[in-house]
């Protein structure tokens, strides 16, 4: 074999390669979009009250910070400042 079939053997392999992930990568997106139209189209109900019940579950936080701990953050964040400055 001479060096240009040889040359033309690996061109020819190498698009071969990618043909295949390239037609692997195109049957993966296929069946990713086709599993989510299924599952939209078997359970729409059960992710619209999960996301419903994580967003009326977050309240914000009302409790006050006692002034010991109040106290501890700010001298935590003087240091801070103190060590980066």
């Amino acid at each position: 074999m001479t060096s240009q079939q040889l040359l033309l053997e690996g061109v020819e392999l190498m698009f071969f390669g990618m043909g295949l992930v390239f037609l692997f990568l195109v049957l993966l997106i296929f069946c990713i979009k086709g599993m989510s139209f299924v599952l939209e189209r078997i359970a729409p109900e059960e992710m619209h009250s999960a996301t419903a019940t994580a967003v009326t579950t977050r309240a914000p936080s009302t409790q006050a910070v006692d002034t010991d701990t109040l106290q501890a953050i700010q001298i935590a964040i003087k240091q801070h400042r103190a060590r980066r400055g």
